[in-house]
C-alpha cells in the first residue's frame, strides 16, 4: 500500500469522510433529498394578506387607530373601516387573536381574503379585498366583519 491509499483508508488527509456526530444531516454515503419522518416539507410564507389582516384586526379591536390604514386603503374602504372602528366590532375583555387568513386570486393583482378571529371562546369572521396599483402597492378596497357568534351546544 502506498501513503495515498492508507491516509484515505483511515480517514487522514485527501478522504472524503463526512461530519460523525449531532452536526450531521445525513448518513453517511447517503445521497437522496429525502427527510426523516415528521420534518415539514415548508412553510407558507405570509403573503400582504396575512400583513393587512394583522393590521387590520389592531384596528377594529382598538390597538391602533384608524388613521394608521389611512394610506392602505381606496375607495369605500377607509369610510367603512371609520364607521365600523368606533363601535368596536372586535374590542372585549378579551384580545382577539388572528386564527387563520386565506385567500382567493380571481385575477391578477387582487387578492380575496378572509380571516377567523377568535376572541375567548366567540369566533368572528372577516373579509377583505386588496388590489395592487400601478405603483405595485396593495391597498384595501373593501372590508366586510360578521359579529362574534358564541358557540352553544344545544340540548
Amino acid at each position: 500500500m502506498n501513503t495515498t491509499t492508507t491516509r484515505a483508508a483511515i480517514g487522514g488527509e485527501g478522504s472524503r469522510s463526512r461530519p460523525s456526530g449531532p452536526g450531521r444531516t445525513r448518513p453517511a454515503g447517503r445521497r437522496d433529498q429525502r427527510r426523516p419522518a415528521g420534518t415539514p416539507r415548508s412553510l407558507r410564507r405570509p403573503g400582504p394578506h396575512d400583513w393587512f389582516a394583522e393590521r387590520l384586526l389592531a384596528v377594529l379591536s382598538g390597538l391602533r387607530p384608524v388613521h394608521s390604514l389611512l394610506g392602505l386603503t381606496v375607495g369605500e374602504a377607509y369610510e367603512q373601516l371609520a364607521a365600523l372602528a368606533p363601535s368596536g366590532p372586535l374590542r372585549d375583555r378579551l384580545r382577539p387573536v388572528l386564527r387563520h387568513c386565506g385567500r382567493f386570486h380571481p385575477g391578477p393583482g387582487v387578492i380575496e381574503a378572509f380571516a377567523r378571529i377568535a376572541t375567548g371562546d366567540r369566533v368572528s369572521a372577516m373579509a377583505f379585498r386588496l388590489e395592487q396599483g400601478p405603483d405595485l402597492r396593495w391597498r384595501c378596497a373593501a372590508i366586510e366583519i360578521h359579529p362574534p357568534s358564541t358557540h352553544q351546544k344545544t340540548p
